[in-house]
C-alpha cells in the first residue's frame, strides 16, 4: 500500500510540474505577445508623431522661403527616412543590413541597386533639386514640343500641366537628361515674342507704327513702354520689316512678366492691333481672286 501510495504522489507531482510548466510558456507567450503590441503602438505612434513634427516644420519654411522644387524633393526625403528608422529597422532592416555588410556581394549589390531606375530617379531629383533647371510653377518646353508648368516632384517623377490642364508625368531621370526650354528661368528677365502686322500699300507709315506702339504699350500684360524719340533711333520698337505681293508688313517685339502664358498675351496684343488699325482707317488687306469670264465663241 505504503509502494501505490507513492507511485500515485509521485505521479501527481510530475503531472503538476507539466501543468505549471506548460502555464509558464502560455503565460511568456501571452507576455511576448503583449510587448511586441506595446512596441508596434509605441513605433506607429513615434512615426505619426514625427511626420506631423515634419509636416509643421515644411510648412513654416514654406510660409517663410516660398515653396520651391528643392523644398518639396527634401519633404519625400525626410519622408523615407522617418519610414525606414519607424518601420523597416524595427521589422528586421537591422538584420538585413548586418547581413548585407557581412557578404562579399555589398559591392555587386550597390552596383545593382545603383543601376536601378528607382535610385536612378532619386538621384536624379536630388540634381535637379540642387542645380534647378526648372523650379515649382515654372513654364517650359520639352524637347518634343510640349510646354507646361511645373506643379511638383517627388522621389521619382515631375509633374508638368499641360496647356489643356492635363498632367503629364515623366521620370527624374528622364527629364533631367532631355533638353529643356525653360521661360522662366530668371524672374528678373521677362518674356517676349515677335509680332507682325500687314497694312495696305496706301497706308499711312507713320501713323500706322504709332497706333501699333500706343497699342502695345497700353496693353496691361505687356512691359513696353513708349520712348519713342524721333532724334534716337535706337528708342523705336515698331519696325517696317518688308514689302509683300500685297501688303507692308509691320513688325514689334512684346515684352512681358513671365507668370503669363504666352498665348493670353498674343491673343491680347493681336485683338487690340487690329481692332485700333481698324479704328484709325489703316487697312488690313487679304488675297483675293478676280474671276474674268471669257464669253463663248
Amino acid at each position: 500500500m505504503n509502494d501505490s501510495t507513492d507511485s500515485e504522489l509521485f505521479n501527481q507531482l510530475i503531472d503538476g510540474l507539466k501543468r505549471a510548466d506548460q502555464g509558464e510558456r502560455i503565460g511568456i507567450v501571452l507576455f511576448s505577445v503583449l510587448v511586441a503590441v506595446i512596441l508596434v503602438i509605441i513605433f506607429v505612434v513615434l512615426f505619426c508623431v514625427a511626420m506631423k513634427i515634419k509636416k509643421i516644420v515644411f510648412n513654416r519654411i514654406e510660409e517663410k522661403n516660398g515653396n520651391s522644387i528643392t523644398l518639396q524633393f527634401l519633404e519625400k526625403v525626410v519622408s523615407l527616412v522617418l519610414i525606414v528608422v519607424f518601420i523597416v529597422i524595427p521589422l528586421g532592416g537591422d538584420e538585413i543590413a548586418k547581413s548585407l555588410l557581412g557578404s562579399t556581394a555589398v559591392i555587386a549589390a550597390v552596383v545593382g541597386l545603383a543601376a536601378n531606375d528607382v535610385i536612378k530617379n532619386m538621384f536624379a531629383g536630388l540634381e535637379i533639386s540642387i542645380y534647378k533647371p526648372f523650379d515649382l510653377k515654372s513654364r517650359i518646353m520639352l524637347e518634343d514640343g510640349r510646354v507646361g508648368i511645373v506643379e511638383k516632384m517627388t522621389l521619382r517623377h515631375v509633374v508638368l500641366v499641360l496647356i489643356d490642364t492635363t498632367r503629364l508625368i515623366i521620370p527624374n531621370s528622364k527629364i533631367n537628361s532631355m533638353l529643356v526650354t525653360n521661360y522662366s528661368y530668371i524672374d528678373e528677365v521677362p518674356r517676349s515674342f515677335e509680332v507682325k502686322f500687314a497694312i495696305d500699300y496706301s497706308s499711312d507709315l507713320k501713323k500706322a507704327k504709332e497706333v501699333i506702339r500706343k497699342t502695345i504699350c497700353e496693353c496691361p500684360l505687356t512691359l513696353n513702354e513708349d520712348k519713342y524719340d524721333e532724334t534716337k533711333p535706337n528708342s523705336k520698337s515698331v519696325y517696317f520689316l518688308e514689302i509683300k505681293d500685297s501688303c507692308l508688313v509691320l513688325g514689334a517685339t512684346v515684352y512681358y512678366p513671365h507668370e503669363f502664358r504666352t498665348e493670353v498675351v498674343k491673343d491680347e496684343i493681336n485683338t487690340r492691333v487690329f481692332e485700333a488699325l481698324a479704328k484709325n482707317g489703316i487697312e488690313i488687306p487679304y488675297n483675293y481672286v478676280n474671276v474674268v469670264m471669257k464669253p463663248d465663241v
